[in-house]
């Protein structure tokens, strides 16, 4: 790659202008005075479903789908849309059996849930999780969204440049979401759901038009990648073969048939059902019915976006890595990091103003998903902890802590944000998996222990502390790096996908859970 990204003026200009409308909309979104805590995280359980259900699509998707999708298609094929099998069922049994116990006892966080069915400590332990967790996961997407910006002022991905890259957006993040607490995160993530859906359909209809070759040739090229290699169209792995010994299973595949119909379905009750960032959303709608409503449309809109993500980075692949389908019109230049191989295209190849547009819209992608942590801990930290240790205070006092409690914690995750600067090059993982994989440490115990709140009698206050330690402590172990310290020499070259390593350490901590006996407690 040449390294000279151009720009300009008028992409100045154009990412201006979204800045603009990003601060009047938080200033008059934001003009309703909170009157309490149950306004400011809750916007007083009356946002439409639909609202919500664009305001789920924008926070699930980020940057990490912005960058991350092209960047796995580009890499690979499509099996990446397979997730969306075990989105679909996660969000089912969610909106089945989760969201109607949650407004049936009115609860402003999920882990109150916890406290009704386990008492106490299982509420404290649930929603510090819950934060470490959403720690891990947002400062991983802070870090993706940090890298066209670090790109644009100084022109590298250099460790040094990320990290003021970071530090604004976590700034800017955190200011925007001070102004108006979750009503306005909401309407604001339907007007950037616009902006980053419009910049990806523009940015589609421009590799189209600069590839010299048919909608039938570009199929067909896809379709035989190349000698040696599997079709890039292909969508559906079945995770195995029984032509093949020991069924051709390979468990460091990470998006087939098999992981989505258990980890990655895992995964979807964890974001959906037990991760207060995402269930808060459906936690504003007026009753159980609109919040399953705004949850199943999210995840079958997502579907068709995720597809023109990766149809995106199957373009690319031809511009970058078929000249001999290019012919005049590839480009002289090669980008040696695929992390940038959108980006790159952006910013080398687009007409003057709409790097400006792209780079408005992935911030757009970002920022949805960081406004939404951020309130999202600070409403579990309040709620929650605050409450429990200092109670009668005052909606007013709380709605104070709450604010300084979003302050608190946008630092925290823009530290982390600058830590995954280096995990994500030590674990060489594309970015969109490094972003899903940060998730499973938190939801490996959460989703054990909802599950045994609503599935079986077991559990109580202790077991659910020694299932969140031991799903938290079991992903850990299944890390590659350390898990060739510990396994058997045997088995030291086999590498778990995260959906399998999810699903061994959620089995685990669901075990753990249900060692415990039901304490009689108080429902109401």
């Amino acid at each position: 790659m040449n390294g000279s990204y151009t720009f300009g003026f008028y992409d100045w200009v154009a990412l201006g202008c979204y800045g603009l409308v990003l601060l009047l909309s938080g200033l008059w979104l934001g003009r309703k005075k909170q009157a309490g805590t149950e306004d400011y995280f809750l916007a007083g359980r009356a946002m439409p479903a639909w609202a919500v259900a664009v305001s789920i699509l924008a926070t699930s998707l980020s940057a990490a789908t912005f960058i991350g999708a092209p960047e796995q298609a580009y890499r690979g094929d499509l099996t990446y849309l397979t997730m969306s099998i075990g989105a679909i069922l996660g969000a089912v049994f969610v909106a089945a059996v989760l969201l109607p116990a949650f407004y049936r006892y009115r609860v402003a966080t999920v882990y109150e849930f916890l406290e009704l069915r386990f008492g106490t400590t299982a509420k404290l332990a649930s929603s510090w999780t819950f934060m470490i967790g959403r720690v891990f996961a947002s400062g991983a997407r802070i870090f993706i969204a940090a890298l066209p910006a670090s790109l644009i002022l100084f022109g590298d991905l250099e460790p040094v440049h990320l990290w003021p890259a970071i530090a604004a957006l976590t700034l800017t993040g955190v200011l925007y979401t001070l102004v108006g607490g979750v009503r306005s995160i909401i309407w604001s993530d339907v007007i950037q759901a616009v902006v980053f859906l419009g910049a990806a359909a523009g940015s589609c209809l421009l590799l189209l038009e600069r590839i010299p070759l048919s909608l039938g040739e570009i199929v067909a090229a896809l379709g035989s990648a190349g000698e040696g290699m599997s079709s890039k169209l292909t969508v559906i792995d079945l995770g195995f073969d029984l032509t093949q010994p020991g069924l051709g299973f390979d468990p460091s595949a990470r998006y087939t048939l098999l992981t989505a119909l258990t980890g990655l379905t895992l995964l979807s009750v964890g974001a959906y059902g037990t991760d207060q960032d995402l269930v808060q959303r459906m936690l504003t709608c007026r009753s159980a019915k609109k919040g399953s409503w705004s949850v199943i449309s999210a995840i079958l809109v997502q579907i068709p976006v995720i597809a023109l993500f990766l149809i995106i980075g199957s373009l690319l692949y031809i511009f970058y890595l078929r000249p001999d389908l290019m012919a005049a019109a590839a480009p002289s230049y090669g980008v040696d990091d695929s992390r940038q191989v959108f980006l790159s295209f952006i910013l080398e190849e687009m007409p003057a103003g709409m790097p400006g547009l792209m780079m408005a819209g992935l911030f757009a992608a970002g920022l949805s998903s960081l406004n939404s942590a951020l309130n999202a801990m600070a409403s579990s930290f309040v709620n929650d902890w605050y409450r429990t240790v200092f109670p009668d205070q005052g909606e007013r006092h709380y709605l104070r802590v709450g604010r300084c409690a979003v302050a608190g914690w946008g630092v925290v995750l823009g530290g982390f944000a600058m830590v995954c600067v280096y995990w994500q090059q030590a674990a060489e993982q594309s970015l969109i998996d490094f972003a899903l994989s940060v998730m499973t440490f938190a939801y490996a115990g959460l989703v054990a222990v909802f599950l045994t709140a609503s599935l079986t009698s077991r559990g109580n206050g202790a077991s659910v502390v020694l299932a969140l330690a031991g799903g938290f402590a079991a992903t850990m172990l299944l890390q590659p790096p350390i898990w060739r310290t510990w396994a058997p020499l045997a088995w030291q070259a086999l590498t778990l996908a995260f959906p399998w390593q999810l699903l061994i350490a959620t089995a685990i901590a669901m075990v753990l859970c249900c060692l415990g006996r039901r304490e009689a407690r108080r429902t109401s």
